[in-house]
């Protein structure tokens, strides 16, 4: 299967719970009658994350399907237009984007509705060529990322190459996604040295600067 990502921001002055309420309790209900859709998961940011500072990303969505073909068939569609107008009641659409990813299982594990699921955006060091930098992240850097103590499950998300044809350039090349018991053991790890070996090696492959996080609540609509 293929699986695409939208990570997404409200709608200026619109109160978090009333965001949350409403793409998780209405919105689905025109994403389900997407044809061929398979999996349909949402992320939201943990309210606690807007305490200090307003965070990356209020959430994202992942919708799987069996291939890209089966994507490409949704343009054009009615059910696709119902999805996008009901976007605009509840997302700032400027600002929401798309990548479609090859998921890759670092750490296998299971998942439950109470766990922490951590999601970091990743952009590669300026000028490092797309294949260098997906080996250096999964056959180096991920050994290192699932050292963190207490981590349950760990999963990373490659943009496809597809996205990098005619000179694109997407936002982002890739999302990981860390999964913990709950919050306070994700917030353990991150003062640990393993974290900090992993934070070490960010260096020889990731953009300099901050990388976005935000630990969500995972809800799984469809699947």
């Amino acid at each position: 299967m293929i699986k695409a990502i939208t990570y997404l921001k409200r709608r200026p002055g619109m109160p978090v719970v009333e965001f949350q309420t409403y793409w998780r309790e209405h919105h689905p209900r025109f994403v389900k009658k997407l044809p061929g859709l398979r999996r349909y998961v949402q992320s939201h940011t943990l309210r606690g994350g807007y305490e200090k500072r307003e965070p990356a990303y209020d959430g994202i969505a992942e919708v799987w399907f069996d291939d890209t073909q089966a994507l490409r068939a949704l343009r054009d569609t009615p059910e696709m237009a119902a999805v996008q107008a009901d976007e605009t009641r509840f997302i700032d659409r400027i600002t929401m984007g798309l990548i479609i990813t090859d998921d890759h299982v670092i750490k296998e594990g299971p998942k439950h509705p109470e766990m922490a699921k951590g999601i970091g955006f990743i952009k590669r060091k300026p000028g490092m060529p797309i294949e260098e930098f997906r080996t250096h992240w999964r056959e180096k850097h991920a050994p290192l990322a699932a050292q963190f103590p207490q981590l349950c499950r760990y999963e990373q998300s490659h943009t496809r190459l597809a996205a990098y044809a005619q000179d694109r350039e997407p936002k982002w090349d890739g999302i990981s996604i860390i999964w913990f018991d709950d919050s306070k053991a994700l917030r353990a790890a991150q003062q640990s040295r393993e974290f900090e070996r992993a934070r070490a090696d960010d260096a020889n492959f990731v953009a300099p600067g901050p990388i976005p996080f935000i630990i969500t609540t995972e809800y799984v609509i469809v699947g």
